[in-house]
């Protein structure tokens, strides 16, 4: 679907228009900050409430301007968010308001972020979803199998290595379907992507992955002569899989494999952290490897491995709560 124009079509934004500065920033959070089209996406949405919003509060023969964002208007439209929207989606559009009004203050559109007092809604802690060792073990196991059958599609060997890679490396979703055929190094072990920002990092694969890639890519190249050459995980027609195929494909692989819980690719990357968590791994290499810029992101981490430490004890110890 075409995304509508940010500025109002019959005339060109003024000076100190809003919807050219929303127009600027998106260029600027895009380019110049690296963010991905679907983050950019979602600030776009953000502020197109904002503006809607303010459109209904000024004048109506005018462009809504960078000055009608007062202290009033931005109050109205916090309680609008309350009203209208659940609290995960209450701090995401505060959060893209910050980001905004933080760019118009750095260049001197504003003097104050007008949002500075203003704080998000607590969330809830929530435990991410995740697959145990054994479920995981099981789950690439028969695709392995799949792949593996005399007979078996290209597509088999894909999946397999779709799934291993997701697992053995922590990638988010959005890094996985980005990767080309050269990002990976077979003979180091080691994969390099492009994060949250454009920032590269490169993290270890293991040698259960490369098996199943080396066994897609053999396949692909026997049977997929058209599409993009340079992209690691493909479609049927040779196109870049994208961010809504994997989980497609994930739900899809799940299910034939007996294991009906709502899962995610993200899911997987949970998966990879807890259990190097319960092998003994520490905080910082697991932050590493994730691309987390901040600690205290990885940390929630430690919260799946005490609730898992505490079930073990509740169901083992003599003298447990349950007993």
């Amino acid at each position: 679907m075409t995304q509508a124009p940010l500025s109002p079509p019959s005339n060109r934004p003024s000076e100190g228009s809003a919807h050219r500065a929303v127009a600027d920033f998106l260029d600027h959070v895009r380019h110049e900050r690296g963010l991905s089209r679907e983050t950019v996406r979602a600030y776009r949405t953000d502020l197109e409430r904002l503006l809607a919003f303010a459109r209904d509060k000024v004048q109506r023969d005018r462009d809504v301007r960078v000055e009608d964002f007062t202290d009033e208007l931005l109050h109205g439209y916090v309680m609008s968010l309350h009203q209208r929207l659940a609290k995960t989606s209450q701090a995401r559009a505060l959060s893209t308001c910050r980001s905004f009004f933080n760019f118009l203050v750095d260049r001197g559109d504003l003097p104050l972020n007008p949002l500075r007092a203003v704080s998000s809604p607590k969330l809830p802690s929530t435990v991410p979803g995740f697959l145990n060792v054994d479920d995981m073990v099981r789950f690439l196991d028969q695709l392995e199998r799949n792949a593996k059958a005399p007979g078996a599609p290209w597509t088999h060997a894909r999946d397999w290595a779709l799934m291993e890679t997701l697992y053995s490396t922590g990638l988010r979703v959005g890094e996985l379907v980005r990767l080309d055929r050269h990002s990976v190094d077979p003979v180091r072990g080691l994969v390099r992507t492009l994060g949250k920002g454009s920032k590269e990092r490169v993290v270890p694969i293991g040698s259960k992955a490369l098996e199943a890639l080396r066994r897609y890519l053999t396949s692909r190249d026997r049977t997929v002569r058209r599409g993009d050459a340079q992209a690691l995980f493909v479609n049927t027609r040779g196109g870049r899989l994208t961010d809504r195929s994997v989980r497609r494909i994930l739900k899809a692989r799940l299910q034939q494999a007996g294991l009906w819980q709502p899962l995610s690719p993200h899911g997987l990357r949970h998966s990879f952290a807890t259990h190097l968590l319960s092998s003994g791994a520490d905080l910082r290499s697991i932050q590493e490897m994730l691309g987390h810029a901040s600690l205290s992101t990885t940390q929630r981490y430690t919260k799946v491995h005490l609730d898992q430490l505490m079930s073990v004890y509740d169901e083992a110890h003599p003298r447990s709560r349950k007993r």
